[in-house]
């Protein structure tokens, strides 16, 4: 085995030690076939409000503008899937699976620090950083480089043992890797998620426009919410999982073990009377760690009274 094989071999297996359900690699390079894809989205306008997709676009399709000397990209998977008794009432308003516990970016990249200090401390001098959805950086692209699965009709990352529902994180590194070789796609002509999604946001296989996916409305966007969608949002209020909830893949989903994104007690029985009674200072309280304070209250009442009035 040759080191950088070596090395990788170490790398996985630490990464699973620390709870990632998978890890995969690939060379740092120019992401040549994202470039037009990602140019001509933009171009069309589907990435809605967000203008931050616009900047940085060299960045987004070069690892080693982002880190000096970056020889391999590292990517990995966290499982969220939630278990059934740890779930919103059925009949309640929902929000999206991710947000059900503490924010994943400080969980996972206090784990993501943790491994490369252990890559550090059995390896020697290597350097990098850490990302999780929080900088210039194609997650999908590279997981799906790194043979951890395929981006699906839905646009979402998709492994045919365990589904969807996971967080995707890169550490790129300095460090010469044996690369992962990619995966195939097993959409075949299902079109699941493309006829259940309720704003019908994508708009033909693999393509999503942004600017128009609920998750976009209830998280981005800081206007009121167009009334051209009224009785379209399914009583989501903060993400959405339609595209994921009808996936077959997703079947293969199994619960996580991370206690930090379980649901707050207080929130498995809230109805829909709770979520109109919520005051500033219980959000606060419900919400301190959790991903939906990107709403902040105004954002989620908004999101509220805009469900509640569908007929």
């Amino acid at each position: 085995m040759n080191q950088g094989a070596k090395y990788a071999s170490l790398i996985k297996e630490k990464a699973k030690n620390l709870g990632f359900m998978a890890c995969g690699i690939s060379k740092a390079d120019f992401l040549e076939d994202q470039a037009p894809r990602l140019e001509k989205w933009l171009k069309q306008g589907h990435h809605g409000e967000m203008s931050y997709m616009e900047r940085n676009f060299d960045k987004r399709l070069d690892p080693r503008l982002l880190v000096d000397g970056a020889k391999s990209v590292v990517s990995l998977l966290y499982n969220y899937y939630p278990s059934e008794e740890n779930r919103i009432a059925t009949d309640s308003y929902k929000i999206s699976k991710y947000a059900y516990g503490q924010d994943y970016h400080k969980v996972i990249k206090d784990l993501l620090y943790e491994l490369l200090h252990e890559i550090q401390r059995e390896i020697g001098e290597v350097h990098g950083r850490v990302f999780v959805d929080s900088a210039p950086i194609l997650e999908k692209a590279w997981a799906e480089r790194s043979g951890l699965g395929w981006v699906g009709k839905n646009t979402n990352l998709i492994q045919k043992q365990t589904g969807s529902y996971f967080f995707i994180a890169e550490l790129i590194i300095d460090l010469e890797l044996e690369a992962d070789s990619p995966t195939t796609d097993h959409c075949g002509s299902c079109t699941a998620c493309i006829d259940a999604c309720p704003t019908q946001a994508i708009i033909e296989p693999y393509k999503l426009d942004g600017s128009k996916c609920i998750s976009y409305f209830t998280i981005e966007l800081k206007e009121e919410i167009p009334q051209a969608y009224k009785n379209q949002f399914e009583d989501w209020i903060f993400g959405c999982d339609v595209c994921q909830d009808v996936c077959p893949w997703n079947k293969f989903s199994k619960p996580h073990g991370q206690k930090l994104f379980e649901l707050p007690e207080a929130l498995k029985s809230y109805e829909k009377a709770d979520w109109h009674d919520l005051t500033e200072a219980t959000f606060g309280r419900l919400f301190k760690e959790s991903a939906i304070q990107r709403t902040k209250y105004r954002g989620l009442k908004r999101n509220i009274n805009f469900v509640s009035t569908e007929k």
